[in-house]
């Protein structure tokens, strides 16, 4: 029989995931291994994502610049936009080696086709990462003889499209990064030098690591759908469909959850499934940093208010780091079960406001 979960243990699933308790992680390494990934975002209306990401978990203690000596170290590496353990990248080698892949889409086959015809200009890009990398995209050659061609976004870009595509293929890495713009070289000295897991074993180890990630996820959302799915099959109180949750926050969901209150990036992991916002937390949210100002309703970049298992507002600010200012536009301040914020919740937001101006070195300015 399917168990059934009430919205409140679904989502405190989620948090305990997250490291969003009152137990927070051992520092940045564990962290970015308890997380499994952390988006690479480069809008910093307030911080970058990962650097905002880092400090609700770890508090203002966190110093950005642990992130960046793992960076440098090669411990913390960044794959398809995303900060990973570099011991996890053996879990992606197999399926690089392999690239496009059997039963790969026709997309795909086309990118090989774009690679393959332009397999002079790969020669010459790897060539100048193997005499002087690690370089920037501007400071590589481009002689491919045929344009990388989208529906516009990408136009003009041949060998940004190239070296995306070379890291798929296993040959280049990200490196590091030049201010906002991203260092490549030859993935052999960025990855350490451990042994492929097999693909089939990969992909499971993957969605494990996923799924211990994020909780609980929709029960076709994992890659192993339909074959050697991992997690427990649950349903959530008031939700339709099934979801997948990871056996041991399954198993401790009778223990004593330790709250805390946390201010989130608009990238962070326990929001970016809307669908399982809306569902699960009851709270509506997007990132309106593409709309027009006039239509944003919270903000260019407001950061998601957590207090204990539930999401309770939107804090809409600006770092002005120039006059040394973070400055408030709004508090959002969503109503939970239908009641509007108490004391207790509005002191622990506005302690987590003054952690966070602490942390950046800001003052507040509303």
């Amino acid at each position: 029989m399917v168990e059934q979960l009430s919205r409140r243990d679904a989502r405190r699933i989620a948090v305990r995931a997250q490291a969003l308790t009152a137990r927070r992680p051992d520092g940045v390494l564990d962290t970015v291994r308890r997380l499994d990934a952390l988006q690479h975002d480069p809008i910093a209306a307030v911080a970058a994502s990962v650097d905002l990401v880092l400090f609700s978990r770890l508090g203002s203690s966190y110093d950005p610049d642990e992130l960046a000596d793992l960076v440098a170290q090669q411990r913390v590496v960044e794959l398809d936009g995303m900060l990973r353990d570099a011991r996890d990248v053996r879990l992606f080698t197999a399926d690089m080696a392999a690239w496009p892949g059997p039963d790969a889409p026709a997309w795909r086959l086309g990118n090989a086709q774009w690679l393959d015809d332009n397999r002079g200009a790969r020669g010459d890009v790897l060539d100048a990462l193997r005499m002087d990398g690690p370089l920037t995209a501007g400071e590589l050659p481009d002689t491919c003889v045929r344009p990388w061609r989208s529906s516009g976004w990408n136009d003009h870009r041949d060998v940004t499209m190239l070296l995306g595509l070379l890291v798929q293929t296993g040959d280049v890495a990200v490196a590091g990064r030049r201010g906002r713009e991203k260092l490549w070289d030859l993935a052999d000295r960025v990855y350490p030098p451990h042994e492929p897991v097999p693909a089939a074993q990969a992909r499971r180890v993957r969605d494990e690591r996923r799924l211990a990630s994020l909780g609980l996820v929709r029960d076709r959302a994992l890659e192993g759908y339909p074959d050697e799915l991992v997690g427990e099959v649950v349903q959530v109180e008031g939700v339709r469909g099934r979801w997948r949750v990871d056996p041991a926050l399954l198993d401790a969901v009778g223990a004593p959850f330790e709250p805390r209150t946390a201010l989130l990036s608009p990238f962070d992991r326990l929001v970016t499934d809307r669908r399982r916002l809306a569902e699960v937390f009851e709270f509506e949210y997007a990132l309106e940093m593409y709309k027009p100002a006039r239509q944003r309703r919270w903000g260019y970049y407001a950061l998601p208010v957590l207090h204990g298992d539930r999401l309770v507002g939107k804090l809409d600010a600006t770092a002005d780091p120039r006059r040394g200012r973070l400055v408030v536009h709004a508090l959002h301040e969503d109503p939970v079960d239908g009641e509007p914020w108490d004391s207790e919740v509005r002191g622990a937001v506005h302690a987590q406001l003054r952690d966070l101006g602490e942390w950046l070195g800001l003052r507040i300015e509303r």
